[in-house]
């Protein structure tokens, strides 16, 4: 099994990654919806949406939303928040969105935090920009929010030592073959754990290549969450707006 289909289903990594900053989230995606003037009752796909907490959010704000998540136990989680307009799927990125599972069209697609660049064959990265151009209406939007790939260069701290929830996570990182590599380790009730994340630090180039090939444009690029101009050698974040072209 790949890293990710293991990884983000266990308790730890809920455990290591708990000090998410909701108020930033919640700020973000208010400054990102408003930018993009979509308004309630606008259907928006939260794809690869985690435990739902922008999905939960988005659909407070009005708008009819779907999460999805390859983790089972996280969409299991999240199906206690559905109602009549927010629902949760597991679903593979990779794989078309079928009409069991989005009915209707989106208004927008979001890939938020880091939810792209696991997979080692380019033809995957291809079939994730094909199924969202295909469940998107004409100039509907995609949002990719993504790792500054030369951010990260600057700033990688190769190792360190956490501790979240009881438990000493050591955690290495390392920049390999355009990859972003981090190596955890640590132990819980006397028994030994091991993952792994691996990323893929896509370039600019790489990512607007996608784009074009399945009929996007790309609009904009934010360098983090208060949605400031993006500077290659600065920004934290590459937050990619695309417009899904209309038809000639």
């Amino acid at each position: 099994m790949a890293w990710f289909e293991t990884w983000f289903d266990t308790p730890y990594y809920h455990i290591l990654y708990n000090d998410r900053d909701f108020t930033e989230a919640e700020n973000f995606i208010t400054l990102l919806v408003n930018y993009l003037k979509i308004n309630p009752p606008s259907k928006i796909i939260d794809l690869a949406c985690g435990k739902g907490r922008h999905s939960v959010l988005l659909n407070k704000m009005g708008f009819q939303v779907l999460g999805l998540d390859l983790s089972k136990k996280s969409i299991e989680h999240n199906q206690e928040f559905e109602n009549l307009t927010l629902k949760f799927n597991v679903h593979d990125m990779r794989n078309e969105i079928i009409p069991q599972i989005s009915a209707v069209k989106a208004d927008a697609v979001f890939n938020l935090f880091t939810s792209f660049g696991y997979f080692e064959d380019p033809l995957d990265d291809q079939k994730v920009f094909k199924s969202i151009s295909n469940v998107l209406i004409e100039e509907g939007y995609f949002v990719l929010d993504f790792l500054n790939s030369k951010w990260v260069e600057n700033t990688l701290v190769p190792e360190e030592r956490i501790c979240k929830g009881g438990i000493y996570f050591h955690v290495k990182k390392k920049i390999e073959d355009q990859h972003v590599i981090k190596d955890i380790t640590f132990t819980h009730e006397g028994k030994e754990f091991h993952f792994f994340e691996k990323v893929k630090l896509h370039t600019l180039e790489e990512i607007n290549n996608y784009a074009n090939q399945f009929g996007f444009e790309r609009t904009e690029i934010f360098g983090d969450y208060k949605l400031n101009n993006f500077e290659v050698e600065l920004s934290p974040r590459c937050i990619n707006v695309f417009q899904k072209k209309k038809s000639i």
